[in-house]
Parts: C-alpha cells; structure tokens; sequence
C-alpha cells in the first residue's frame, strides 16, 4: 500500500533541462535559418541585378564608392563568358533553397549550408582582395553581396553553435 502523500505524485513526471529546452532550440534553429533565408534573398537580388547589366553590355555607375565600372568590367567579372554575377545568382539561390529546408527541419541541410556558405565566404574574400590589390577599386554591389556572404557566414556558425548543444544531431 502506498502512502497517501504519493498517490498525488505519481501523476507528475520529471523531463530534463535537455528534453525541456529541444523546442526552444528548435526554434531558435528554425529562426536563423529563416533569417538566414531572408538575408540571401538580398544576395540573390544584387546578383540578378548585376547579372542583368553585365548581359546588357550596360555601364554601372556608383553612388556611394567610385569603381563600379572598373571593377565589373574587368577579366576577374566573368568566368570563362560566364558572369560571375550569374554564378553568384546561382549560389545565393542555392543557399536560400538549403536556408529554407534547414529552417522546416530536413535532416543534413544545415551542414550543407554551412558547406555552401564557408565557400563562398573564401571567395569573397579572394573577391575582396583582387578589388583592393590587384584592381585597385571598389564596387559598391561586390562590396553589399561580400556584407550579405559576411552575415550569411555568422548566422550559419551561431546556428550550428546552437544545434551543438541539441542532443540529436543533424
């Protein structure tokens, strides 16, 4: 026979701190990766936009640095007659489509993006430094798509930060 202060206890289970925090990361996972989304959606936009120009034969003038032209005319904007704008249009969309998955929970998309992103923050900064050394101007598109590669890269290591304490792995 049990004692009558256990009847009431019996009903009450124990969860841990890690079961009691998994929806909680979840979430937090589910927002970086949409924001993550969001951000290269900005990326995917300059790209096209630079594609489209680069296409057109059009010049495009800086507003806020001077060297737009010099920097998107150069041998370095395309690679073998294909725009490096278009390539980036492809990878920002990529990057947007694992973002998404990874924000709805498919399995081995974060690590994925992480791959995706960590390699075209190295050529960014390759990008960067054929800007600053080897052609000697700055464009203000290559510099607002190497902040949006930049912002892309830390949302996707805070991200993969917070799934390294989620028990279950990716």
């Amino acid at each position: 026979m049990q004692p009558r202060w256990a009847a009431p206890l019996a009903c009450i289970s124990v969860t841990s701190p890690i079961e009691t925090n998994q929806p909680n990361l979840a979430r937090r996972l589910a927002m970086l990766y949409g924001v993550a989304a969001f951000v290269s959606l900005i990326g995917l936009a300059d790209a096209i936009y630079l594609t489209i120009e680069h296409l057109s034969g059009r010049s495009i003038r800086c507003t806020i640095v001077s060297g737009c032209s010099e920097v998107l005319s150069s041998p370095y904007a395309s690679v073998r007659g294909i725009p490096l704008a278009a390539i980036g249009a492809f990878a920002y969309f990529t990057v947007f489509s694992l973002a998404t998955l990874a924000a709805f929970g498919y399995r081995g998309m974060g690590k994925l993006l992480t791959l995706m992103v960590g390699g075209m923050f190295l050529i960014t900064l390759w990008l960067l430094y054929l800007q600053a050394f080897v052609i000697g101007h700055f464009c203000q598109f290559c510099l607002l798509s190497a902040l949006v590669i930049t912002t892309l890269m830390v949302l996707v290591v805070v991200a993969r930060r917070v799934k390294a304490r989620k028990p279950a792995a990716d």
